[in-house]
């Protein structure tokens, strides 16, 4: 399956697949929820972003640690994925939510899974059937997983590498949007700026109109990147990083790894340094 299919295309394979609703409102945390449970695709399970894609705020780590991988594969074996299996993921984010689990499906080794194009106002705007019902978790999968540590780059990692990003050598791509990078505002986190030596690729940028942009458009957006060099991708907290993680592999890049803390880390560490762009 690819990494990103059409409506379509779900509606017409939809027996065939472990779908999962991802919607999530970071002001409102139990809207997503509240949504699935009035309607959603027949047959689709529901994760929360805070409650199953993430695990308990602490001092460190950021404001959306990763989850525990081990409750994480209990909760997915739990609505039958599985080995042989196709995951469907969709949102009505623009792909940020059902990007973060995309992201941690393929650290938990799962290579079948694709996000919906479009999201579910695609689905409901084609005018294929919705439903209330909420499935049974009778179809337990058996996914076999080992984490795989490579996608990821922690703190002390991206310290090391700053000379690194800043001479070009490496990429440290910060995915939030632009007036967060420069330190022109912050309404979440305490501190503004960026990581020294960080570029701006504002994850937005990788969808128009709501949906993703062709696979052309996405080789043309980071044209500007030595497919040779190694990529790490940030934001604030961990999550809307992933779309463009997703994005840059949508667009042929290979070497590319997840800053999962991301911002919201960084600042927690108080020596660590920072840069503003002045406008």
């Amino acid at each position: 399956m690819k990494h990103i299919v059409s409506v379509n295309w779900v509606k017409e394979h939809l027996n065939e697949l472990t779908v999962i609703d991802c919607r999530f409102h970071l002001p409102a945390p139990d809207k997503g929820r509240a949504e699935y449970n009035e309607h959603h695709i027949s047959g689709a399970h529901y994760m929360d972003l805070n409650k199953d894609l993430s695990s308990t705020v602490r001092s460190h780590g950021g404001r959306h640690p990763l989850p525990d991988f081990q409750e994480l594969h209990r909760k997915l074996e739990s609505i039958g994925v599985h080995d042989e299996g196709k995951v469907l993921l969709y949102d009505d984010q623009n792909g940020a939510m059902a990007s973060r689990l995309w992201f941690l499906l393929k650290m938990l080794g799962h290579e079948d899974v694709g996000i919906m194009n479009g999201g579910y106002s695609e689905w409901v705007k084609q005018g294929y059937p919705v439903t209330a019902e909420v499935p049974s978790q009778e179809k337990r999968g058996t996914f076999t997983f080992k984490v795989e540590e490579e996608l990821l780059m922690d703190m002390d990692e991206v310290k090391s590498q700053l000379s690194t990003f800043e001479s070009g050598s490496a990429y440290l791509l910060d995915a939030r949007e632009p007036n967060r990078y420069k330190g022109v505002e912050e309404p979440i986190d305490k501190v503004a700026g960026h990581i020294p030596g960080a570029l701006n690729f504002f994850w937005m940028e990788n969808v128009e109109n709501g949906k993703w942009k062709e696979t052309e458009m996405l080789k043309a957006r980071f044209s500007s990147l030595d497919p040779s060099k190694e990529i790490v991708v940030y934001c604030g907290s961990g999550v809307t990083a992933c779309p463009t993680f997703l994005a840059l592999k949508e667009a042929g890049y290979e070497k590319v790894k997840m800053y999962a803390g991301s911002w919201s880390d960084w600042i927690s560490y108080t020596d660590n340094p920072i840069s503003k762009i002045k406008n």
